[in-house]
């Protein structure tokens, strides 16, 4: 610690204060460990190790030069800094100028609920503390949700707008991109007053997505299906208690072209399907269609409601509405199926001919067959079938239906005391 003190002197700061004449030329610090304590009892206080910390002065009233070595609290990483600081501003800290450089490797996201990887990062940040402009990039090779464990790379090229002052961050559009996957996100993550937590809303947009990208990183075991989707949708996770998966609340919409089904049992109903779809389900020629689908879609309390969801072959087009819970694993949709070719022509040999009398009950609204069907069971066992019976909102719940609205009612209820606590 060096410094020198003018006599008989004193100073104006940059808030129009007097203090004593006091320069402090250096200071050093090896070794270290800054504690911050939280405003809770409960919980753990952050810990930052200073490794090495030089801050230098050249004057009253001017910025203050620093480089520091630290590892960082949380997520755990080392940083290297360069920049300046200052001069402080007594009578407005957020007012307090600041600008660098930084380094930030190692970093550890598995300390984080539902994700990991290994994170670095690097660039540039100036602004005053109550508004940081930061830009830089950074990458997660081995990025992964653990509920899956799949490792996709991530890298993204970003510039924020950060309250340093409350921790408050503003993304003006990142440009992310996932496996082989381009998208832009936009938003922020802010700690509204009297909330205990943050609030994240977030603007995502994906114009050409590689499907088994989203499909590796979100399922287990290798992809089911290939195709190139385009995704625009909002996520807000409300700063309320529990999961994150039982917090997040999706609403958007996605298109997927070029869609073909990588497992051989599957691809082959499609087949058959595009086959007796277009009157001709003996030609093996028609093989390994690509499909397309789309949907409009909300995620609420773990419940994934479609107010549209269409899927076309060639020859046939399936259009449904419905909900897919994803904490009972309960499909339940219902809707129709058009088909190209009358229904005596989807069929071969004798039925062929015997079904000719019925083809005009089942052609409607320009379909040459057209039926309601209904798709329910789980997402591991699908079960497909003829709708017979009433409108999906006339129907009476099923004992299972009336299980699901039941735990699902118990988790309202303890959302519900959440928030109750969180607003306390």
């Amino acid at each position: 610690l060096g410094g020198s003190t003018p006599r008989n002197e004193r100073t104006q700061t940059q808030d129009g204060s007097s203090r004593p004449g006091v320069i402090i030329q250096e200071v050093l610090l090896t070794n270290s460990t800054l504690a911050i304590l939280p405003a809770e009892e409960k919980k753990v206080s952050l810990q930052f190790d200073l490794h090495r910390v030089r801050l230098e002065s050249v004057g009253v009233g001017v910025p203050m030069k620093y480089d520091a070595e630290l590892t960082n609290a949380k997520p755990p990483g080392e940083i290297v800094s360069q920049g300046n600081f200052g001069p402080w501003v007594g009578s407005e800290p957020g007012a307090t100028t600041l600008d660098g450089k930084y380094v930030f490797d190692k970093a550890d996201l598995g300390v984080f609920s539902g994700i990991a990887g290994i994170l670095h990062s690097e660039g540039q940040f100036t602004g005053s503390l109550d508004s940081i402009s930061v830009r830089g990039q950074a990458s997660v090779p081995d990025f992964r949700l653990t509920m899956a464990g799949n490792p996709v790379p991530l890298s993204t090229r970003f510039e924020v707008l950060v309250d340093g002052t409350n921790g408050n961050t503003i993304l003006r559009p990142v440009v992310g991109t996932l496996g082989k996957t381009t998208f832009t996100t936009s938003g922020g993550i802010i700690k509204h007053e009297r909330d205990a937590a943050r609030t994240v809303s977030l603007d995502v947009s994906m114009p050409k997505g590689n499907l088994q990208d989203l499909l590796r990183l979100a399922m287990k075991g290798p992809s089911f299906m290939e195709g190139v989707i385009s995704l625009k949708t909002k996520i807000d996770i409300p700063p309320l208690t529990g999961r994150v998966r039982e917090k997040l609340l999706l609403d958007g919409e996605f298109q997927l072209s070029q869609g073909r089904f990588l497992r051989s049992s599957i691809q082959d109903q499609i087949d058959m399907l595009s086959r007796r779809g277009q009157g001709q389900p003996k030609n093996e020629d028609i093989d390994e269609v690509v499909h397309e689908m789309r949907g409009a879609f909300r995620l609420n309390n773990e419940m994934m409601t479609f107010k549209s969801l269409s899927f076309a072959v060639p020859g046939a087009a399936v259009d449904l509405a419905g909900g897919y819970d994803l904490n009972a694993d309960v499909l339940d949709f219902h809707g129709t199926l058009k088909l190209q070719a009358k229904v005596s022509q989807t069929m071969t040999g004798w039925k062929r001919v015997a079904l000719k009398p019925v083809d005009p009950f089942f052609s409607k609204e320009g379909a040459g067959t057209f039926l309601r069907i209904k798709v329910v069971g789980t997402a591991s066992e699908p079960k497909f079938g003829l709708d017979r019976g009433k409108k999906p909102q006339e129907e009476k719940k099923t004992e299972q239906e009336s299980a699901v609205d039941s735990r699902r009612q118990e988790k309202n209820n303890g959302n519900e005391t959440g928030r109750h606590r969180v607003a306390q």
